[in-house]
C-alpha cells in the first residue's frame, strides 16, 4: 500500500503525515470535550440538527426495513461531512476568533467547492449502499421489501449466512470510506487543497497509523452506537464531541 501511495506522490503534492501513538484517540476525545465545553451553544446546535435529521430519516425508514438497516452505516459514511462546520469552530477557537454557528458555516465558503465535491462522492456511495442492501434483502424475501421486524429477524440469526455477507460488505465499505475521510474533510476546511489531495493524504495517514486508527474507529462506532441506542438523543452531545476530536486527529497526523 505504501508503494502505491508513493507512486501517487509523483502526481499530487501531498502534505506530510505523522505517526501518532495508540493512546492519542482518547486524548483527542478529551480535547474535543474541552472544546465542546468552551463553546457549547454552536457545538450543540450541530448535534441537535443532526439528531432532528436522524429522526426524520428514521420516520421515513420505519416501513422500509432495509433502509433502517442501512441508516447506521449511512450515518457513519456521511457524518464526517456533516461535521465540517464543527471543524471550523475549533479552528476559530485556536486562532482566537469569536466562535458562532453562523460564522462556522460562513468560513466553509473558502473551500466550499471541494467540500461539496467530496460530499457528492460520499452521497453517491451512501445511495449505492442503500440500493445494494435493498437488493440483498429483496432477494432474501422473494422480491418483497421486508418490514423492520423481518430485517431484525434476519440479522439476529435466522439467516446467518445472509447476515455475514451483508455485514462483511458494509464493513469493507465503511473501512474504505473511513480511510478516505479520516482527515480529508478537516483538511479541506482548513486548507485550500483539492479533494483528491485530501483523500490521498487521508489514506496515507491511515496507512501509517493503522493501530491508532483502529482504536479511533472503534471509539467512533462505540459512541455512535450509544447515540442510536438513545434514539439519537445522545448524538446531540456525541456528534459535536467526535467532530471536535476529529479536528485534533487531523492536526496531529498532518503537518
Amino acid at each position: 500500500m505504501d508503494l502505491h501511495l508513493s507512486e501517487l506522490d509523483q502526481h499530487f503534492t501531498m502534505p506530510k503525515t505523522r505517526t501518532v501513538g495508540m493512546d492519542r484517540p482518547l486524548a483527542w476525545l478529551k480535547m474535543g470535550m474541552n472544546d465542546l465545553m468552551q463553546h457549547p451553544g454552536p457545538s450543540l446546535t450541530y448535534g441537535f440538527i443532526i439528531t432532528v435529521v436522524g429522526w426524520i430519516l428514521l420516520s421515513v425508514a420505519d416501513p422500509k426495513g432495509h433502509f433502517f438497516a442501512t441508516l447506521v452505516t449511512g450515518f457513519l459514511l456521511l457524518s464526517p461531512l456533516a461535521a465540517a462546520g464543527i471543524y471550523e469552530l475549533t479552528s476559530e477557537r485556536e486562532e482566537g476568533r469569536p466562535t458562532s454557528f453562523m460564522q462556522s458555516i460562513h468560513d466553509l465558503s473558502k473551500n466550499l467547492s471541494q467540500i461539496a465535491f467530496l460530499g457528492v462522492i460520499l452521497g453517491m456511495v451512501a445511495m449505492a449502499w442503500e440500493r445494494v442492501s435493498a437488493i440483498l434483502f429483496a432477494l432474501l424475501y422473494g422480491g418483497q421489501v421486508p418490514a423492520n421486524e423481518s430485517v431484525i429477524s434476519a440479522l439476529t440469526g435466522e439467516y446467518l449466512n445472509f447476515t455475514l455477507i451483508w455485514a462483511a460488505a458494509g464493513f469493507v465499505l465503511a473501512c474504505f470510506v473511513f480511510a478516505l475521510t479520516a482527515v480529508s474533510i478537516p483538511m479541506l476546511a482548513d486548507r485550500e487543497v483539492d479533494s483528491v489531495t485530501a483523500m490521498m493524504t487521508s489514506l496515507r495517514a491511515v496507512a501509517e497509523n493503522i493501530s491508532t486508527m483502529l482504536v479511533w474507529a472503534a471509539l467512533i462506532v462505540g459512541l455512535t452506537a450509544i447515540g442510536f441506542a438513545t434514539y439519537l438523543v445522545g448524538l446531540i452531545v456525541i456528534f459535536p464531541l467526535l467532530g471536535h476530536a476529529t479536528w485534533y486527529a487531523y492536526k496531529e497526523m498532518i503537518e
